[in-house]
Parts: structure tokens; sequence; C-alpha cells
């Protein structure tokens, strides 16, 4: 995708960009249960790579499009404040209900801040969150957060982003890929294009880990099979 700076500072707001037919289509996601993209685990990624970042405890650490992740378990449990992002209330209420936590709710801003312990949902919309909301953040995890939204609207996220935190925020990003089938060998692998096209002006991009697995095709037959690359990125500020 090519990188458009002038959206960087659009005199619109990016809010009024959005349709409300992309958030119709999350939330509806959520209502009707078809929610495969939601892991059932830790990501092992996380666990092993977090720490090139080197945050301390009690960093804060923002989570865009969190759902119900249990990522913000392991994250809390290193002692970070955690405050992700959702737009569906099913998603936000599931995560409390079934972590058995039992969260305090306000108004905050456009959106609903609930809270308990370390960590923090607000609920509502990405595009109506602004820094006031948010507070100091150190670093961001992204899972998957970036590939939620359709290709046209990614850059659209990463200006949002940009807008909304410090200037000093670290980005980790996981992100899982189909390579072409004349791809490099999983270790020659390169950073996406997409992911130097989006962040590479503002952001140092480092690949820190690369895995290759073969995974059964859900639109072929039983031996069918496709190649996914898991890759993990660590973006830090330039200048």
């Amino acid at each position: 995708m090519p990188a458009c700076p002038e959206l960087f500072a659009a005199a619109v707001p990016v809010a009024e960009i959005i349709t409300d037919r992309d958030n119709a289509s999350w939330l509806q996601c959520w209502h009707d249960r078809q929610t495969g993209f939601h892991q059932a685990a830790i990501n092992p990624l996380l666990s092993r790579f977090w720490p090139e970042l080197g945050m301390d405890a009690g960093s804060r650490i923002f989570v865009p499009l969190c759902g119900k992740s249990l990522d913000m378990l392991w994250l809390a449990q290193q002692g970070h404040e955690v405050i992700g992002v959702e737009l569906s209330p099913l998603a936000v209420r599931a995560f409390f209900e079934e972590n058995h936590l039992r969260p305090t709710r306000r108004p905050a801003g456009l959106l609903t801040l609930w809270r308990a312990g370390r960590i923090s949902i607000l609920c509502g919309d990405y595009f109506a969150l602004t820094g006031n909301e948010l507070g100091q953040i150190d670093a961001v995890y992204d899972r998957a957060a970036l590939t939620a939204f359709p290709e046209d609207v990614r850059l659209l996220y990463v200006a949002h982003l940009q807008v909304i935190l410090p200037t000093s925020g670290k980005v980790f990003i996981l992100t899982t890929e189909m390579p072409d089938a004349d791809a490099l060998p999983a270790h020659t692998l390169e950073a996406d294009s997409e992911i130097v096209s989006l962040y590479g002006a503002a952001f140092n991009i480092e690949l820190l880990h690369v895995e290759q697995v073969f995974e059964a095709d859900p639109d072929g037959d039983d031996q069918a099979h496709i190649a996914i690359a898991h890759k993990v990125y660590r973006l830090s500020p330039k200048g």
C-alpha cells in the first residue's frame, strides 16, 4: 500500500472517514459468535519475544482492538498497566466475566472505561479515542489489530495511532501472513512491504523472528496444506 503523508494532517477527523458498515460488521461478528480469530491461550510469541522491548514493570501498554485477548492478562502479570480499546461491549464484558474480574465503569470521552486491577478497556470506536482518554503510553502491543481492518483503512489506523501516541512509544507487532509459493525460505524472509510502507517514515523496523508452518487449508481437501508465516516486529520511533 503506498504511503499518503497528507492524511496524517487531514482536516477531516479520521473517525468521520470510517464507514458505519465496518463497525456494524465487527459488532455482528461478536453478536453471532463468529470469533475464530480469538486465541484460547496466551500467544507464545508474545511471551517469548516481549522481553526484547526492555519494558520496565509499571510501563503502560496499549492493546488496540483487544477483543477479549488473554494476552492482556499475561502483560498485566509482568507488572504492566494494560489499556485496551475494543468496539464490541460483548467482547469487553466477556473478557472480565470469563476471567472472574469485577470491573468498574465510567464514561471516558466518547467511550466507556472498564477497569479491574491493572487492566483497563476503553469500549468504543478506536477512531474516537484521543490522547486524553489514553494517557501516557510506553508501548503498543498489536496482535492482528492492523490486519483486522480492510486494506484501505490501515493507513488511517496507523495515522490515528501516531496522533494519540507519544513520540517515544515503541510498537510490538505480531502478524500472520501467507507467503507466495515462490517466497524465500522462512529464515531469509524480510519485513513485509506493507509494514514498511505504513510505519517506515516514523519508525525503525526490526524483524525479530519469522517462523513458517504448514496448516490445513480450510478451502481444500483433507490433504491440502498452506504455508503460514508468523512474524514478530519491534518498532522504535526515529529521532
